[in-house]
């Protein structure tokens, strides 16, 4: 468990991805690419950010020269542990969440986020982790199994509130 004075937030894999990405025609990601942008440079600094191996491993994939963007967005950022405990909670949450083999470092996100004890999830996975039915099915898991619950968001959710 990771204990800093300030809030902590998890570095889900789809942040480097839509800092590192060329603008997108399509206005909806664009938008969120657009808020991405804004988050990481007049937000992040209220946070200590955190990410794990599988944000390393997704992060490295694809194009090389978007992969080599992504990778110097996270480059400083410290690296938390993917131990035993966190593949066990990962294989759970992947029958309990429904999300799909192809997808399950989404489950590995979750399982670090829950035993590091994160404050936020910062993500645009609103398929598999930052969606309504998969917080409520996790929340009650987790309280159910006294694990802890971290607060899975978007970064528009996680911009200053007086500005």
């Amino acid at each position: 468990m990771v204990r800093t004075k300030r809030e902590t937030v998890y570095i889900e894999t789809t942040i480097p991805s839509y800092l590192a990405a060329r603008a997108s025609r399509d206005i909806v990601v664009a938008g969120h690419q657009q808020i991405t942008h804004d988050w990481w440079q007049h937000h992040k600094k209220r946070f200590d950010l955190f990410i794990s191996e599988a944000v390393v491993q997704e992060a490295a994939k694809g194009d090389p020269e978007v992969a080599e963007r992504r990778m110097r967005y996270i480059a400083d950022i410290p690296l938390l542990p993917i131990t035993g405990e966190i593949m066990a909670l990962a294989k759970q949450y992947l029958a309990l969440l429904s999300i799909p083999l192809k997808s399950a470092l989404d489950a590995v996100h979750l399982a670090c986020c829950v035993k590091h004890k994160m404050d936020f999830m910062l993500t645009w996975n609103c398929k598999h982790l930052a969606h309504g039915s998969v917080i409520k099915k996790l929340n009650e898991y987790n309280m159910e199994h006294r694990l802890f619950l971290p607060t899975i968001v978007t970064p528009d959710e996680l911009m200053g509130r007086d500005e």
